[in-house]
């Protein structure tokens, strides 16, 4: 018999007898180290995470879920919860605890009539971008198919149609959610509507969230691609880029890109979305092919589902990862002169600098009108450090943290909860800004014992108070 590494929060091991009895009311599958499933249950996208579970317990509804809680409750374990498993953190798993894994919950159902989409949280996007896309329909998301609808909207999903129909959390009209008691509870704005409010940006913190209700959008076809340009035309084209942005519509979002061809060669990228009819989205795009001489064009129409996977063609699976993000109010001179010399020392051709600007839709939602708090910065910088060879970690890190420190006296102070690696309590507070102390208090009603604390963790008030003594 194969003796489980599952340990309580305080070290003492579960014996086998609680596991088994805990598998009698789980339908789903229960993978225990030793099991032939376990390697690849246990491994995310990133490399640079390497946790050993005790149990993971993979989903089939949400009856599975609220049974997974109750025995990790009862048993004083340690949970992880795991969606689509993209978090450059490793959030999605846990070390000797218990891995709540909904990656098997893949339920979508389209309603063409009130154009919404009902989504289960194990869901990635790009099988949600194929179910709406069969209807004409398109949810604003992010920009790697890989990543999980559920991660995603709870930290807020910034995307191509973020300009023009806000951020995911701000197209969300109900939940289903899973509480730290085992208590599955409907949230949207008359039920529960505290929690509806911070659900939408305030992470992993409340509860286990196994579906979704979104609303859709006519979108079926964009003008779009990817413009490339040599390395050394780059400030000039990233000041053009700038320039232009100040001045375009909210159906337009465009993406400004350090980073290497296939080949190895250092080039300035810019992808571009424009959701307007096809005719207006080519005359809109059309000034960023003049900045310079292009090495490559690929702007052309095409469905919606073809543009959300073009992030997808540079980003290495299985490799090694490690983030850094910057808000700025604004991209200076200096700045942009920074960030050139900034990719160009870059020691992996992996690594990238991703400029975003922001603004449009998710600009006019007011800062406290839900949990996400970072609406008014103009531009996100990610700092994107990816390598395949293990001995190369240290070198990586130095670059994205030395990249990060270099943009500070730029920066607003504040994070996107979505992009941060394991960060200390402060930058966790200023992702959050000043909509943390609420979602203290909504963890202090819904999670007193922050059961839930293997995300970008909100402590709940009576925890504060206590370590405080």
């Amino acid at each position: 018999m194969i003796h489980s590494t599952l340990k309580r929060r305080d070290g003492a091991p579960i014996g086998d007898d609680a596991i088994e009895a805990f598998q009698t009311e789980f339908a789903g599958a229960v993978i225990r180290p030793g099991d032939a499933r376990y390697e690849d249950a246990r491994r995310i996208w990133n490399a640079s995470i390497d946790k050993h579970p005790g149990l993971i317990a993979r989903c089939t509804g949400t009856a599975d879920v609220a049974a997974a809680v109750n025995f990790a409750r009862s048993q004083n374990l340690l949970v992880a919860v795991r969606g689509g498993g993209h978090n450059v953190a490793g959030r999605a798993l846990c070390d000797d605890g218990i891995v709540i894994d909904l990656s098997a919950m893949k339920g979508i159902h389209v309603d063409p009539r009130a154009q919404t989409v009902r989504v289960q949280a194990g869901v990635t996007l790009g099988e949600l971008d194929r179910e709406t896309h069969a209807h004409g329909l398109a949810i604003p998301t992010g920009v790697v198919p890989q990543t999980g609808i559920a991660g995603l909207t709870l930290g807020g999903g910034l995307g191509w149609l973020t300009r023009r129909l806000g951020l995911t959390c701000d197209n969300l009209l109900s939940c289903e959610m899973v509480t730290a008691q085992g208590l599955i509870l409907t949230v949207d704005r008359q039920t529960n509507a505290d929690l509806f409010w911070g659900l939408r940006g305030g992470g992993g913190n409340f509860g286990v969230v196994t579906s979704f209700l979104f609303q859709a959008y006519p979108i079926s076809h964009i003008y779009g691609g990817m413009i490339v340009y040599p390395r050394d035309e780059a400030a000039t084209v990233l000041r053009n880029f700038r320039n232009f942005m100040l001045e375009a519509p909210d159906e337009f979002t465009a993406a400004f890109i350090l980073t290497s061809l296939p080949d190895g060669t250092p080039a300035a990228v810019i992808a571009a979305c424009c959701c307007a009819d096809l005719d207006r989205g080519a005359k809109m795009i059309d000034p960023l092919r003049r900045f310079a001489t292009p090495l490559l064009d690929t702007v052309q129409p095409m469905p919606f589902p073809a543009m959300q996977k073009l992030a997808a063609e540079g980003l290495l699976l299985d490799a090694h990862n490690y983030w850094k993000f910057a808000l700025l109010k604004q991209l200076e001179g200096e700045v942009i002169d920074r960030l050139v010399e900034r990719a160009d020392a870059a020691p992996s051709p992996h690594s990238k600098l991703v400029v975003f600007p922001l603004g449009g839709a998710m600009a006019r939602i007011g800062g406290g009108d839900t949990a996400f708090a970072q609406r008014g910065a103009a531009y996100t910088i990610g700092i994107e450090a990816q390598w395949t060879d293990p001995a190369d970690t240290e070198r990586n890190r130095d670059w994205t943290r030395a990249t990060a420190d270099d943009l500070k006296p730029y920066a607003t102070g504040g994070n996107m909860p979505n992009f941060l690696d394991e960060e200390p309590d402060d930058v966790v507070q200023a992702a959050f800004g000043t909509n943390h102390d609420r979602l203290m208090d909504i963890k202090t009603k819904y999670d007193p014992t922050n059961f839930f604390s293997v995300n970008l963790n909100v402590q709940p008030r009576r925890r504060l108070r206590r370590a405080a003594s």
